[in-house]
């Protein structure tokens, strides 16, 4: 456990500078500066957190290119997990000592320290590691709400997930075939094929199959899926929705290829009733005791066995231009983490 001088007390804290990832410009992984940077004191509120380990997210990379919104200078980084070092006045949630992870705007994870709401603050079981914690919360609160709240799914399932030998997709695969669901994973090469049937998908679709649709169907007996967990976004959207069954949950929640374009719900009716949602995680776990109930049950589930982290990669913080880059050719599998 991390030792605190007596100076500094549950409310004392130390200015200091840290180094951090910025973005002065909006484009590719080259536009990432390694700077030194100020860290103030936590404000009412808030706690500082010594990184430990700090996850790596697809959702990243769409604040570096300008997909999502931010002003610019801005930081990256979605999840970390490491030690409280200080907090700011009206703390009762977490204690300097502490052990915790959290995932959360604004955008600041790619930091050695950064001050950060100490109400989002999660604390890490024993038994889990900083590298497992900063690798599992964003990408496995994703994965529960997916299967849990965006489409709940029943045992005798079959569902569409693509990307599953990424980060989220080994996750909700795990989960899916713990819950008695039959997972049809898409990917995009052979040896990502044989990873993702090591995590629970029971079928594989290669992502250059020319009609997904029909391979799904042939797997299904023509009926199609219950629902599509489909991180890809422009490229696969109609292609999701026609491999569901009628009444079936397109559950679009990524825009790795691109934002789906306005579409008109006839293409619903037309497909025997579907329904569509784009679900954003922060909307599931909106108060404390919604993210820790959340929270609770992925590391039930992680502590029980169901899920398996696979940390395949670690980058040190500096080199996050390289693991960007290497995320978004595809080079990556499981979960990575930066190491500060």
């Amino acid at each position: 456990m991390l030792r605190i001088p007596a100076a500094m007390s549950q409310e004392s804290t130390i200015e200091m500078k840290t180094h951090a990832i910025r973005i002065h410009q909006f484009g590719g992984p080259e536009v990432l500066r390694f700077e030194e940077v100020d860290l103030p004191d936590p404000a009412a509120g808030e706690a500082r957190i010594r990184h430990k380990a700090i996850g790596l997210n697809f959702i990243d990379t769409y604040f570096r290119t300008g997909l999502y919104p931010s002003t610019l200078p801005a930081g990256l980084g979605s999840e970390a997990a490491g030690v409280v070092e200080a907090v700011g006045a009206g703390v009762k949630d977490v204690r300097v000592g502490d052990r915790v992870v959290y995932t959360g705007r604004p955008a600041d994870a790619f930091a050695e320290a950064r001050n950060f709401s100490a109400s989002q603050l999660v604390p890490i079981p024993p038994a889990i590691s900083d590298e497992q914690a900063a690798a599992v919360l964003l990408k496995g609160l994703t994965a529960w709400y997916l299967l849990r709240r965006s489409y709940p799914v029943r045992k005798g399932d079959a569902v569409l997930l693509y990307a599953a030998a990424g980060g989220v997709g080994s996750l909700a695969s795990q989960w899916a075939k713990s819950l008695g669901v039959t997972v049809i994973g898409v990917v995009s090469t052979r040896e990502k094929a044989e990873l993702a049937r090591s995590q629970g998908c029971e079928h594989i679709v290669m992502a250059d199959d020319p009609d997904v649709p029909a391979a799904v169907r042939k797997l299904t007996g023509g009926e199609g899926v219950a629902a599509v967990y489909d991180s890809v976004g422009k490229d696969t959207f109609f292609a999701s929705l026609d491999s569901l069954r009628p009444h079936g949950v397109m559950v679009s929640f990524g825009n790795s290829s691109g934002p789906v374009a306005p579409f008109a719900p006839s293409e619903l009716a037309r497909r025997h009733s579907l329904y569509v949602t784009r679900p954003v995680l922060f909307d599931f776990i909106s108060t404390r005791d919604k993210l820790l109930v959340a929270s609770a049950e992925l590391f039930d589930v992680l502590q029980s066995g169901v899920l398996k982290i696979n940390v395949n990669q670690r980058y040190a913080l500096k080199d996050a231009a390289k693991a960007q880059a290497d995320l978004e050719s595809r080079k990556t599998t499981g979960s990575t983490v930066l190491i500060p």
